[in-house]
């Protein structure tokens, strides 16, 4: 059995694209290679920022000798369909066998192929799998047709020990012959390898600066940068999407600890790690009270003979001008109020439909106070937190680093004297924001939160802006989880029909609106479904439930989920299943 190893060097492969790239190479090929009847024992993908790799463990040197039978018309049948079925399989009639069958006598095609090189096949199925390869993004480049993610560089093909003559190209892309080469580090090395089989492939790349295994990638990172931090008497911040991100950025990684100055550190600290984390890649670490640390750490993708000092110099130095934008933008908000900055959301669109920001604002503040009651939330702290739930949209702070809206507003409102509650609404009212985030519980945040996201959806069922297929722009199922969420985690007894009603007349949308809004429950209740399952709730007590119509109360609903649960599980339920199934049989 013989072993194949396909590495393909390239310019850097963005950090993103690269798990999926893996996955993409192997079943692109392990599913040709099974179509062509090649068996095989194992296959792993591997990628590195410049490289993606694939071996084949298991596959024969040859294919065997493979006879085929085909079953024709009857001999008695029409002479047309007699040629068809010898011209589909490249007979002729003297070829053909007769055999009688309990329907009849009929022809029989009897095809030999033989067996041959395993390679020729392999080839056949490598050439449009890397030219018609999957990315997201591809670019041409030189003079090329064909198109990638980044230039390739070099193919290395290694088929049971030895190099695979020949090129490869497709549709007219530029060739590249094959070889049993590669290239290791960009920086560290000026190495070409000479490759015998994988296993031999990955230990001269170590030894070449290149950690080829993605997951050794992470492992080393992590063991690197926490003993950094505990003997700095520090502790790193779980990130495992920046992990896999930086361990998509190098191949040869080298934790290095860098300092915040002191000028910076009164900076709301989720506006240090944004920074650090969006625009350096760095990793945040926090003392023992759980408060950050005015230190980072960055993973070069290097060792240096100064053991990283420059490097560390430089990523501080770049850190400064950054912290020194976000200490500007702090100091000069507060010198404003939140409430004298809501006059100028008159000026952002909120929808082209749906007016602007302002306008908006208005409808959630009259529903959020509507709702407030039933949720057991004060009126007036509802009203300030809704008027100001946008406000910090217009600071320079979240112009520059959006991914702090909400929050930047619960630090201003608070600097601004307001109460607790209030500020708390205004940096949670866009959450939850998906399955994993913490959904509020306060009833103020609560208020908020379900009146901004209630009022988003009617207003876009109401201008017939609704998700299709998989195309979702304006994020509106992940509004309604969120406002499922809102609702049963909270336990609120919230009609939703009714609900929806308010919001309408809030927003002086024409008609009644009875079609649009039994629409948007409809689209609720499959929410509330995918939901349900995710959570490990049975399908068919979900089918069951629905299956009652009408029931817009989520808390009553999934309590008649858990109750026809519980009593199935008992004998008493056992028994009516097994007495409907007869009657229904």
């Amino acid at each position: 059995m013989a072993e194949l190893l396909l590495e393909i060097l390239s310019e850097e492969i963005p950090a993103r694209m690269q798990a999926r790239a893996a996955d993409d190479l192997k079943r692109l090929v392990c599913d040709g290679l099974t179509a062509a009847g090649l068996e095989f024992t194992s296959a792993d993908g591997y990628v590195t920022p410049r490289r993606l790799a694939l071996v084949v463990d298991g596959l024969p040197t040859e294919t065997p000798d493979i006879s085929e039978e085909k079953r024709g018309p009857k001999t008695d049948a029409p002479e047309k369909a007699v040629n068809g079925f010898l011209g589909s399989v490249g007979l002729t009639l003297g070829d053909l066998e007769k055999r009688e069958t309990d329907k009849g006598e009929f022809f029989y095609a009897v095809i030999e192929k033989k067996g041959g090189s395993a390679i020729g096949k392999i080839l056949d199925i490598l050439g449009p799998a890397i030219w018609s390869f999957p990315w997201p993004k591809s670019m041409r480049w030189s003079d090329s047709k064909g198109s990638w993610v980044r230039p390739i560089q070099d193919i290395l093909l290694m088929f049971d020990g030895r190099k695979v003559p020949g090129r490869i190209g497709f549709e007219g892309s530029v060739e590249f012959e094959f070889k049993n080469t590669t290239r290791a580090h960009r920086f560290l090395t000026d190495a070409v390898i000479e490759v015998k089989d994988f296993a031999d492939y990955r230990k001269q790349l170590e030894v070449g600066h290149v950690v080829l295994d993605a997951a050794d990638r992470r492992a080393r990172i992590i063991e690197g940068a926490e003993k950094l931090a505990a003997d700095a008497g520090l502790k790193l911040t779980d990130d495992p999407q920046l992990l896999d991100e930086v361990a998509g950025l190098v191949e040869w990684p080298v934790p290095l600890m860098g300092s915040i100055d002191a000028e910076f550190m009164d900076i709301p600290p989720e506006v240090l790690t944004t920074t650090m984390r969006k625009n350096q890649k760095y990793f945040a670490l926090e003392d023992a009270s759980g408060k950050l640390a005015p230190k980072f750490i960055t993973v070069a993708n290097k060792e240096t003979p100064d053991g990283g000092a420059a490097i560390i110099a430089g990523n501080e130095r770049v850190l400064r001008a950054r912290l020194a934008d976000a200490k500007f933008f702090w100091d000069q908000d507060r010198k404003e109020t939140l409430a004298s900055r809501t006059p100028q959301l008159r000026d952002i669109t909120f929808h082209a439909k749906l007016g602007s920001l302002d306008e908006k604002i208005d409808r959630v503040q009259a529903l959020a106070v509507d709702l407030a009651e039933g949720i057991g939330a004060d009126k007036d702290k509802v009203r300030s937190a809704a008027r100001l739930a946008k406000a910090d949209l217009v600071t320079g702070m979240v112009t520059e680093f959006p991914e702090v809206q909400g929050i930047m507003g619960r630090y201003y409102a608070l600097a601004d004297g307001e109460a607790p509650e209030v500020a708390d609404a205004i940096a949670e009212h866009y959450s939850p924001q998906g399955p994993s985030d913490a959904c509020p519980t306060a009833p103020v945040s609560v208020a908020i939160a379900l009146a901004d996201k209630i009022d988003t959806l009617v207003g876009f069922w109401a201008i017939d802006e609704k998700p299709t297929g998989s195309k979702d722009p304006f994020a509106l199922r992940r509004a309604a989880l969120g406002v499922i969420r809102l609702v049963m985690e909270n336990k609120l007894r919230a009609p939703l029909l009714e609900t929806f009603r308010t919001a309408w007349k809030t927003g002086s949308y024409k008609g009644k609106g009875d079609e649009e809004l039994a629409d948007l429950l409809s689209f609720f209740a499959d929410r509330l479904k995918v939901h349900l399952r995710e959570q490990g709730v049975r399908h068919d007590l979900i089918s069951a439930v629905f299956a009652l119509g009408g029931e817009d109360d989520l808390v009553r609903l999934l309590a008649r989920v858990e109750a026809l649960g519980a009593f199935l599980g008992t004998e008493d339920g056992a028994n009516l299943l097994t007495a409907y199934k007869r009657a229904a049989n």
